[in-house]
């Protein structure tokens, strides 16, 4: 059996609401589908977590900056309810944009200081998008938990503050980054890489690695920052956007390795923006085997 769709609040509320009486809990899955290993990892842990877990699919145009990315990203609807059914993913909500954003919709839900910079920066108005959208499957879906992943970690950090800030009844669980075997991030975007640029994207996740374990036995920041920063142009990529070291807890720049952090980065291959960050520990946190052999995070 397929997973159920639904494309309207009313059916939703109607579903959970059958659920909530059973007294079972709810976990929800965001997502834009075209989906991939790294967002049914996020189902598979809503599945442990909750009694009933929704994954949403919907590709939001207010947190796209260019009407021609809108337009290529990919609508895989039918293959991403193949994918969902044999995890025993409950209900795949599915709502249009008018479902949404109904004719006069104002209003917007904007996520300040952790939305600053770095995708912020070269990306005006896609965290403000990204808070109302999610604000608002928050509130059609009623769930108890919501799961994402820990590679657009500045967006965690900004659902989390949204939630935090506006006492929303749910628990955020972040997940980490699931990777290819070469070590590159799962993304939506990596089949528009040229079989070259393949080749060539892991560099980006190898370079961070690196960096992170030179910065926690002592290297400069600087200095590491602006040769790892070379060494990713080296390797193939047109263009890093950022490469920065920021606190994990609140994204502040950060100039020693005195507290948990995480090394980010934006980078162009081609025609494709790829990001992938990196947790940073002081060495005195360090865990007994090495960055080399932990997870990346």
């Amino acid at each position: 059996m397929s997973v159920p769709i639904v494309r309207t609040i009313v059916e939703l509320r109607a579903v959970v609401a059958g659920w909530r009486r059973s007294g079972a809990s709810t976990a929800v899955v965001p997502t834009m589908g075209a989906l991939h290993e790294g967002h049914l990892s996020l189902v598979r842990s809503a599945l442990q977590k909750a009694d009933r877990v929704i994954v949403t699919l919907f590709v939001n145009p207010k947190q796209f900056n260019s009407a021609a990315d809108l337009a290529a990203y990919p609508r895989t609807e039918n293959e991403d309810a193949a994918k969902l059914t044999p995890l025993g993913a409950h209900l795949l909500y599915v709502p249009h944009a008018t479902e949404m954003y109904p004719d006069g919709f104002t209003t917007t839900v904007s996520v300040s200081g952790v939305s600053e910079g770095l995708c912020g920066a070269s990306r005006p108005g896609h965290f403000d998008g990204v808070a109302t959208v999610v604000a608002k499957l928050f509130l059609q879906t009623g769930a108890d938990f919501a799961f994402f992943g820990e590679k657009d970690f500045q967006q965690l950090l900004l659902i989390t503050r949204m939630v935090r800030d506006l006492d929303m009844p749910i628990t955020i669980v972040p997940c980490p980054t699931v990777r290819e075997p070469d070590g590159l991030a799962l993304s939506s975007r990596n089949v528009r890489l040229s079989p070259a640029e393949r080749a060539i994207a892991p560099r980006l996740a190898s370079v961070l690695l690196d960096t992170a374990e030179g910065l926690s036995n002592g290297s400069p920041v600087l200095p590491a920052l602006a040769q790892a920063r070379a060494a990713i142009l080296s390797a193939g990529y047109r263009e890093v956007e950022y490469l920065e070291l920021r606190g994990e807890a609140d994204l502040q720049p950060i100039a020693s390795i005195d507290r948990p952090t995480r090394l980010l980065a934006a980078a162009w291959l081609g025609q494709t923006r790829l990001i992938d960050n990196v947790r940073t520990l002081p060495a005195c946190q360090l865990p007994n085997e090495s960055l080399r052999t932990s997870p990346l995070g």
